[in-house]
């Protein structure tokens, strides 16, 4: 540190300061903090809380301070830290821009410098606090410097009404989300055009809607490199947090995949918790599964993905933990060590191979039983379980979310003749879906090796179709299955705009758009639109005998 053990020493005795409740800071201690910098020719600060009690004392250069980590005083939901910063630059000059940076990273009750100045003995003070206005230009206001002799400010008064005041700004900005357990902000990091990363961040709206995440705002950033710490660079970095912080966010979700060193750095610049859309889906996951299969498949996927995030320091689990990006393996799993996560992933592999071989042993049965199967194949929210259920009039769970199904459901099929076949709902595919994540559709996979026929499932409603038709079909390929034979169905025509208006020319668009994809239309919530699939299905496995007449 380069200090003399008696400047130490005197350092040390700022701890036993006290200041009155009201007031922000004694002229007595305010001097002495001073006279310290003066001998020792280096900024110093102090951090006081609510009570009037010194809880840091920080010593800097002569340029500035690093504030160290305030662990005892974490910012959870709170839009204040009850903590004031007041420190001393050495040469009269106004807050720095990394003053205020710290100040609306931090959420000060407020920042205040003690303004030495070099030739005389006099001292000014300035403060600065967080503006309480929603969208303000600058995240920070800033008053004017005036002599400490002069400064009068009822400190308790100031700092209950500045809270108030944030209160409002936060629920003006958030009232439709107000009752959300999570508020997000959504961030996209790419090299794509802006309409693809608008369309990618829609879908990423829609997974937050599904996990119960509400989302505040969402930022676009299009680098020409990538930054390797922050994926954007360090400055939007620290705008978006700013940002995230003005608005009341709880969560930071990165539309691409974070690397561990990434979810580290970000999470170094500020408290909130810091996942990528994996972590997301993930969560999706553990709320679906229903089944054992189900259960062990997400929490052996998730506890792959957390093991490398866990490397560094202790804080970083815990903000891992709870909500959202903590949910299934449970908190007490994400605070163990990695060895112990190791040895719980190795049990969760013997379980998921044990369940895997009496997922054969049922697959065997239904193939010995000579039957037919069918598996429903989509992008996830085409309605999979909708028609399973319209087809058998069985009673799947359904839900107008992402991934409602994760776990496979089987039924059987019956059509006219005592013919029957075995048709199974599984999950729902996702663009950009990471390997990573690949094992979490284990029981999935499986049974579409086993199927003789896919059912493609696509909304044809939704205005991204084409490409979401584009990525179950890349998805198939890379799973070895694109010679399946397969059938596409365009589900949800009632949602079609035009033909909810009844429209001839919307008739004409979507007979187009079936021909130009060889696809039959059906909506699975009207039982009458299912006929002309029946008849297909029942046509691919029991073709009628050629008319012996012509």
């Amino acid at each position: 540190m380069g200090l003399k053990p008696n400047q130490i020493a005197s350092l040390e005795r700022l701890y036993r300061r006290r200041v009155p409740p009201g007031e922000l800071i004694t002229a007595e201690l305010a001097g002495r903090m001073a006279e310290i910098s003066r001998e020792i020719r280096r900024q110093i600060g102090v951090l006081i809380d609510r009570h009037g009690a010194v809880e840091y004392v920080i010593v800097g250069d002569e340029k500035g301070i690093f504030i160290p980590e305030l662990s005892d005083y974490p910012l959870g939901r709170r839009l204040l830290r009850g903590l004031r910063y007041i420190h001393t630059h050495l040469k009269g000059e106004s807050f720095s821009e990394d003053d205020l940076t710290d100040l609306a990273l931090l959420r000060f009750d407020l920042m205040a410098i003690l303004q030495l100045h070099p030739d005389d003995r006099r001292l000014a003070i300035q403060t600065a606090s967080l503006t309480p206005v929603a969208g303000a230009a600058h995240p920070c206001r800033v008053e004017a410097s005036e002599p400490l002799a002069a400064f009068r400010m009822d400190f308790g008064f100031f700092v209950s009404h500045l809270e108030r005041e944030l209160e409002k700004a936060v629920a003006t900005e958030t009232r439709e989300v107000a009752a959300a357990g999570e508020r997000a902000i959504l961030i996209s990091v790419t090299k794509e055009s802006r309409e693809e990363a608008e369309d990618s961040l829609e879908e990423l709206k829609e997974l937050a809607r599904t996990a119960g995440v509400a989302v505040l705002d969402a930022v676009i950033q299009r680098p020409r490199q990538f930054n390797p710490r922050y994926l954007m660079g360090e400055g939007k970095m620290r705008e978006v947090v700013i940002r995230a912080l003005q608005l009341g966010a709880t969560i930071l979700i990165f539309d691409q995949e974070l690397s561990p060193a990434q979810v580290r750095s970000i999470s170094e610049m500020t408290e909130l918790k810091v996942i990528d859309r994996s972590q997301l889906i993930l969560d999706i996951f553990a709320r679906r599964a229903t089944s054992l299969d189900g259960k062990v498949q997400v929490e052996l996927a998730q506890l792959k993905y957390i093991l490398p995030r866990l490397t560094g320091r202790g804080v970083q689990m815990s903000r891992l933990m709870g909500g959202i990006g903590g949910r299934g393996p449970g908190e007490t799993k994400l605070e163990t060590d990695r060895r112990r996560i190791r040895d719980r992933i190795a049990k969760l592999e013997r379980e998921l191979e044990e369940l895997s071989r009496g997922r054969q042993q049922r697959r065997q049965k239904r193939v010995r039983a000579g039957l037919p199967i069918i598996s429903i194949v989509g992008y996830t929210n085409a309605g999979k379980s909708t028609l399973l259920n319209a087809l058998t009039r069985s009673h799947v769970f359904t839900e107008n979310l992402l991934f409602a199904t994760l776990d496979t459901s089987t039924r059987r099929l019956r059509f006219p003749r005592e013919r029957e076949v075995i048709i199974t709902d599984t999950v729902g595919f996702i663009r950009s879906l990471p390997k990573s994540l690949m094992g979490a559709f284990k029981a999935t996979l499986e049974e579409l090796q086993d199927a003789d026929l896919l059912l493609h499932l696509v909304d044809c409603a939704n205005p991204r179709v084409e490409e979401q038709i584009h990525q179950v079909e890349t998805i198939l390929e890379e799973l070895n299955l694109g010679d399946k034979p397969r059938l596409m169905v365009f589900n949800k025509t009632d949602l079609l705009p035009e033909l909810k208006k009844k429209s001839p020319l919307g008739f004409m668009k979507i007979r187009q758009l079936a021909r130009r994809f060889n696809a039959i239309t059906v909506s699975a919530v009207d039982q009458t639109s299912l006929e002309p699939l029946l008849q297909e299905m029942e046509r691919r496995f029991w073709p009628a005998p050629p008319d012996l007449d012509t």
